[in-house]
């Protein structure tokens, strides 16, 4: 790595002037806000009491001290720091040598290898339709699986499927008294979704329906053949539909497992739990007192000896440790259930699994219209489907007005549609709520993603303008000016944001990365011509043309956004 290579002569100077070793002074080493101010800096804050100095005056003694090399040209003090130039040549041809050795792989790192991720996202009900809420877990849990998957860890995407409760039991009586066993085959889940909200209407008439439903539930727990069939109809019709929109998407899971999967398993971890001496009864219900951690109780299993979600999860991550031995399981599930995630965790600590601690919930806030509502052919509930569809309508009517001649504009009108929903959920901090706004997330010109694919698409014209192979054989001296350098600057930090990423489960760190890169691409784009009459000069300004083409191209495909070579 480029910082590996500065940092180590750095610390190599230090050493020699300091008490310090060399793993203290490379995790002291900072990059300072200013380019202009250095590209590292050294505070001296640690050295004040040992050497009974203030820093501002280490920071002077030192500077006068430490030696320059071919790599550190300038050592001087600025304030309580020590700050370090770079050669601007050097680290040019290091940061473009390299992104155009690596290109697809630029930014990926073997840091994971040898380990796995499980990583639970998107976890819809089934019989029902994917609707707007179900948006942040699908997407923000594809990104952090793409993140993870570029630092070589092994990732598991599961989609943990609602398809359990006696709500199946109310939809197999409403599929029985209204549903038309001959017209099954053409079943869509608007169908299943009808018939569960007849079941609730025709209940307030008919409360015995209540009775009928929970005695059909039983009889599935109980693995009735007729009942079974059923409800695994219901399941494919759900994942047919759901297959559809994760398509479109461009998101991927390695297991489609649901809660039912697990129900075999529950009574084992319940007996596990017990012998532990975890569990007591309380109020006629099975739990686990969770008091003694300033939590309310963890239920087991109520009166009626129902399971619940937690018993459930608790089996089902005993299932995975067993199935995939994973190293970090990841919940990517909204912030309501905190305090849920909270006791599951405890309750497998308490079990005595060491690796309870390896599991995260990754928590996310709502995502809210700006005018509160949007149109949905289906009712109250903003259907995903229907989003989607309505972004790439609205490109298409952009792409008629400012580019009508373009080709395939179908392709293009849905790869930025729903590359502008994609980036509008993944650019806001995931425990925030998102407020998405038709004219913003699909501006041009805004920090969007239609912005970014755009600056993508205007970087590929530059290219096919230029029309010849892009070579490393240039004079990187030549790109000195200050818009250059922080462009460069911006793209060897591509690799330490994906880590940053991981570590903090935030997609939004690599897109608001992106924006800062498109940003500094303009500013040098707008300032000096990359086409001109001086070969080499471009020569050299295509090569960061093309190097910035590939971070860009990078980034957006780990929020999982297309890139579009023409707009």
């Amino acid at each position: 790595m480029l910082k590996d290579y500065f940092v180590k002569t750095i610390v190599s100077l230090l050493k020699e002037k300091t008490n310090l070793q060399e793993d203290e002074l490379e995790k002291l080493i900072e990059i300072p806000p200013d380019f202009k101010m250095g590209d590292y800096a050294f505070p001296c804050h640690s050295l004040a009491k040992t050497l009974k100095n203030s820093p501002n005056n280490i920071a002077t003694e030192l500077s006068k001290v430490l030696r320059t090399t071919d790599s550190i040209i300038e050592i001087k003090a600025i304030g309580p720091y020590v700050n370090f130039f770079v050669n601007k040549t050097i680290f040019t041809e290091m940061v473009l040598k390299k992104i155009n050795a690596e290109r697809n792989c630029y930014g990926s790192r073997n840091i994971g290898s040898g380990k796995s991720v499980v990583i639970d996202y998107s976890s819809p009900n089934i019989a029902k339709h994917l609707a707007v809420h179900h948006l942040r877990s699908a997407l923000i849990g594809n990104a952090i699986y793409n993140i993870y998957k570029i630092l070589g860890y092994k990732c598991i995407g599961i989609n943990h499927l609602g398809d359990w409760g006696t709500q199946f039991g109310q939809l197999i009586v409403a599929y029985k008294k209204w549903g038309g066993e001959d017209t099954h085959t053409s079943y869509t889940v608007t169908d299943l979704n009808n018939l569960y909200v007849k079941f609730h209407h025709e209940m307030e008439k008919n409360p015995t329906l209540e009775d009928e439903a929970r005695e059909w539930f039983k009889k599935l727990e109980a693995g009735d053949f007729g009942a079974k069939e059923l409800w695994q109809r219901f399941k494919d019709i759900s994942l047919k539909e759901f297959q559809k929109i994760y398509d479109m998407l461009g998101i991927h899971f390695d297991a489609f497992i649901g809660e039912s999967f697990y129900n075999t398993m529950v009574e084992d971890t319940v007996t596990r739990i017990k012998e532990k001496g975890l569990t007591r009864i309380s109020e006629q219900a099975l739990i686990v007192d969770l008091e003694p951690y300033t939590m309310p109780p963890c239920l087991l299993r109520k009166k009626d000896d129902a399971t619940l979600y937690a018993t459930r999860d608790i089996a089902a991550a005993e299932y995975r440790k067993k199935t995939y031995s994973f190293d970090k399981m990841i919940y990517v599930v909204g912030s309501e259930q905190k305090l849920h995630f909270k006791q599951v965790f405890k309750v497998l600590e308490l079990m005595g699994y060491d690796w309870a601690n390896h599991c995260v919930h990754v928590d996310f806030g709502l995502m809210k219209f700006k005018d509160g509502k949007m149109s949905t052919r289906k009712g109250k509930v903003v259907l995903l489907e229907d989003l989607l569809m309505e972004a790439v309508e609205r490109i298409k009517k952009i792409i008629e007005e400012k580019n009508p001649s373009l080709e395939n504009k179908e392709v293009v009108a849905n790869d930025v549609g729903i590359g502008a929903v994609i980036f509008a959920d993944l650019s806001t901090k995931r425990n925030k709520d998102v407020v998405f706004d038709w004219d913003e997330a699909l501006n041009f010109e805004g920090e969007t993603g239609p912005y970014v694919q755009y600056t993508h698409a205007r970087l590929c014209s530059i290219l096919r303008k230029y029309g010849r192979p892009v070579t490393m054989d240039i004079r990187f001296e030549l790109l000195n000016e200050d818009e250059a350098i922080i462009l460069i600057k911006n793209l060897w930090l591509f690799p330490s944001i994906i880590l940053k990423a991981a570590e903090l489960y935030e997609p939004s760190f690599i897109s608001n990365y992106l924006i800062d890169v498109c940003g500094n691409l303009n500013r040098f784009y707008n300032a000096h011509r990359v086409l001109s009459d001086d070969e080499e000069l471009t020569m050299a300004r295509i090569l960061l043309v093309y190097a910035t083409r590939q971070v860009i191209k990078n980034g957006l495909k780990i929020l999982g956004i297309k890139t579009p070579e023409e707009m």
